[in-house]
């Protein structure tokens, strides 16, 4: 399998070795199971089964059926694929007999396959359906959400997972264009988009936010992170890594929040009369948060803004520790 190559589009992992790094496959970890929530075009599941030992195992997970293509590709008996959301990982580890992981990997957002692929209807800059759809196999499209949802839950979408301050305008625009023709191509939606926004963020296209926000919503992704996350600390084994890369703000927030949750306890008033073996333990340790190094994105711009965040599973003996 290759890592950055696949038929007519061209795919960078971003992090690659610092995220596979973090996971820290070595020694007897070596042969332990690992997931990848994000397998995407395999950059990292490539490099995971590079590491892993003859014992080890790989289970990748996404929700794109071209994705999936790519993964029935992958001749290595240690990995398998499951076209789900890596929010069901629970319940498809359980299936497959698998109690406790020693890695969790998910790389977040949308790839460049489905950015530069015109007809998943991801890019205002190529003209397309308007799709949005991760799974194409399932739900509605963001055309057919357009068509039919209200004015005002349209402007707290926009608002909300695009963070818009013409949440409103640009809203009050697709109701008022959708009476006279759907919108059915991206190139339609960017139009409207451009005309109700009267002040443009320079070096940003004005249906940047919209287009981000829709797509957020389609796939709720926010939503199956919160989830995923939950699932990925469930499954975790002690000494487990938690490594996630995010690629804007709200993602980010969400991960820095959670892993904060699990590292902070709070702990109650020391003037009160509780053994400290009943205090209230750390449950995971916060071990880094990276981005990418100007050469990286140099060679590759889209890698920008991207965010690593990696913690650790404490072993209850070790739950005092904090950091």
């Amino acid at each position: 399998m290759s890592s950055q190559t696949v038929p007519e589009f061209q795919h960078r992992t971003v992090l690659l070795d610092e995220a596979v790094d973090a996971l820290d496959i070595q020694g007897e970890r070596a042969d332990g199971v690992y997931v990848d929530g994000t397998f995407g075009r395999g950059g990292h599941s490539a490099l995971i089964l590079q590491r892993l030992g003859p014992r080890g195992r790989l289970i990748g997970f996404d929700k794109d059926p071209q994705a999936i293509a790519t993964a029935q590709t992958v001749q290595d008996a240690r990995f398998e694929i499951v076209h789900d959301s890596f929010a069901t990982m629970h319940a498809a580890l359980a299936a497959r007999g698998i109690v406790q992981v020693d890695g969790v990997l998910l790389d977040l957002g949308i790839s460049s396959p489905q950015v530069d692929d015109a007809a998943r209807g991801f890019s205002f800059r190529l003209d397309g359906p308007l799709d949005m759809r991760m799974d194409t196999t399932r739900g509605i499209s963001a055309a057919e959400w357009l068509a039919i949802e209200t004015e005002q839950k349209i402007e707290k979408v926009i608002r909300d997972y695009g963070e818009e301050r013409f949440a409103f305008q640009i809203a009050k625009a697709i109701v008022a264009c959708r009476t006279g023709a759907p919108i059915s191509s991206t190139r339609q939606l960017a139009a409207i988009v451009a005309r109700a926004v009267k002040t443009r963020e320079k070096g940003k296209d004005p249906a940047t936010r919209t287009f981000q926000a829709i797509r957020i919503f389609i796939n709720q992704e926010l939503e199956e992170l919160k989830v995923g996350l939950d699932r990925a600390f469930g499954i975790l084994a002690p000494h487990g890594r938690l490594v996630v890369i995010s690629f804007h703000s709200l993602e980010d927030r969400i991960v820095k929040q959670f892993m904060a949750a699990k590292a902070n306890v709070p702990q109650p008033d020391r003037r009160l009369p509780i053994r400290a073996v009943d205090l209230p333990k750390s449950e995971m340790k916060l071990l880094a948060k990276m981005k990418p190094s100007a050469a990286e994105v140099a060679d590759n711009p889209r890698a920008r803004s991207a965010v690593m965040r990696v913690a650790q599973r404490l072993a209850p003996s070790s739950a005092g520790d904090r950091q």
